[in-house]
C-alpha cells in the first residue's frame, strides 16, 4: 500500500511540474511582441560623434526594453540627405525619427542658440531639462513631428578661418563664414560684420579646401570628426553658441505605438542624450587636442571675449523686437542658467 502511495505521490508531483512548465512557457510567448515596429533613425554625423554614439545606446536599450517589440535602424553621417530633408521624411513619415540642428522647423528652438547665452555644460544641461524647454517642444506637434528629448549637439562652438586668426570682431570683417542658415548663426555673423555664405554640411570640407567659404563654426567634436583641421589654418575658442539636439519622431507613428512603447522610447531618448552628453565631455579634450596637433588655436582674452559679447547684443535685441522671443521669456532662461 505504501508502495501504491508513493508511485501516486510522485505521478501527482509530475504531473504539477509538466503543467507549470507548461504556465511559465505561455508566459514567456505572451511577453513577445505581437506586432514588430520599425523605427528608422537618421543624422548627418559620422559614427565617431556624440550623436551617433548616443542613438546606439538608444537602440540597445529600446530594443531590449521592448524585448524586440520595436527595432531600430539608424543611418548616419547624412546617408538619407541633409538634415533638412531628413526632417521632411520624419514628418512625411519615410522614416520615423532623426536628430539634427533643423531649429527652424520649431522657430522658439532657436532662442536656446543666441550667442554667449550658457558659458559651461552645467547650465546647458540645465536648460535643456527646463520645464521652459519641455513647453517648447510641445509646439512641434503642430507639424507632424514630435520632439521627445533635447540634449546637447556636441558643445560650444569655435570659429576657424584661413585668412588670419580671428581674436576680435574687427578680424571678421570680410570674411565668408559659412552658415548652415540657422537664423542665430547668420544675425551673430552679420553682427559681426561677416559675409555669411550657405553651405550643406556634408560639402563644408570641400567648401573650406576650395575657398567657396575662408571659415566655418563648429564645435571641436564636429571640427575633428569631419578633419575641417585638414582644410583650414586659424581656428578661435571661442565658445560662442551651442545649439539644442532635438530627436524628432513621426507623430502619427508614435501615436499609432502601444501606450507602454510610446513611454519606453521617451525615456530611452531622454537617457540617451545623458550619453551624449557624457560622450561630448570624454571626445572634447581628444578632439581638441587632434585640431591643435595640426592648427593655430588663439584664445581671446576676457578683455577681446567681451568684444564679441557686446557686439551681438543686437541679436537679443532684434528677437524681443520682432516677438521671436518676449522679455520675460529672455528673463526666465537668463534666470534657468543662473540656477535661480
Amino acid at each position: 500500500m505504501k508502495k501504491v502511495l508513493g508511485l501516486l505521490l510522485v505521478l501527482m508531483l509530475s504531473t504539477s511540474f509538466i503543467f507549470a512548465q507548461g504556465d511559465s512557457e505561455s508566459a514567456a510567448k505572451a511577453d513577445e511582441p505581437s506586432q514588430v515596429y520599425t523605427m528608422q533613425i537618421a543624422h548627418a554625423q559620422p559614427t565617431t560623434n556624440p550623436r551617433h554614439i548616443s542613438l546606439v545606446a538608444f537602440k540597445e536599450m529600446v530594443e531590449e526594453k521592448t524585448n524586440g517589440g520595436v527595432k531600430v535602424e539608424i543611418y548616419p553621417a547624412g546617408q538619407l540627405g541633409t538634415e533638412k530633408e531628413m526632417l521632411e521624411q520624419v514628418c512625411t513619415g519615410v522614416i520615423q525619427g532623426m536628430r539634427g540642428g533643423q531649429m527652424d522647423f520649431v522657430p522658439k528652438l532657436l532662442v536656446f542658440s543666441l550667442p554667449f547665452l550658457c558659458e559651461n555644460s552645467e547650465q546647458v544641461t540645465r536648460l535643456m531639462n527646463s520645464d521652459f524647454a519641455t513647453k517648447i517642444c510641445e509646439s512641434s506637434k503642430k507639424d507632424g513631428a514630435l520632439i521627445i528629448a533635447l540634449g546637447d549637439a556636441c558643445g560650444f562652438r569655435q570659429y576657424s578661418n584661413n585668412v588670419h586668426p580671428i581674436k576680435t570682431p574687427a578680424d571678421l570683417k570680410g570674411l565668408k563664414m559659412r552658415s548652415n542658415g540657422m537664423d542665430t548663426i547668420d544675425r551673430t555673423f552679420e553682427a559681426l560684420g561677416a559675409s555669411v555664405t550657405s553651405v550643406p554640411y556634408s560639402d563644408l570640407y570641400m567648401a573650406l579646401k576650395t575657398g567657396v567659404a575662408d571659415g566655418e563654426e563648429n564645435p571641436w567634436v564636429n571640427i575633428e570628426g569631419m578633419k575641417f583641421y585638414e582644410v583650414q589654418k586659424y581656428f578661435t575658442e571661442l565658445n560662442y553658441q551651442f545649439h539644442p539636439d532635438p530627436f524628432y519622431v513621426n507623430l502619427d507613428w508614435y501615436n499609432s505605438l502601444p501606450e507602454n512603447y510610446q513611454t519606453i522610447i521617451k525615456q530611452c531618448a531622454k537617457d540617451s542624450m545623458i550619453v551624449n552628453n557624457q560622450a561630448i565631455v570624454d571626445n572634447q579634450a581628444k578632439a581638441r587636442a587632434v585640431v591643435d596637433a595640426n592648427c593655430e588655436i588663439y584664445i581671446p582674452t576676457a578683455e577681446e571675449r567681451q568684444q564679441f559679447i557686446d557686439a551681438t547684443k543686437v541679436v537679443y535685441e532684434q528677437y524681443v523686437n520682432e516677438g521671436i522671443l518676449t522679455q520675460a521669456e529672455l528673463d526666465e532662461m537668463r534666470a534657468i542658467v543662473a540656477g535661480k
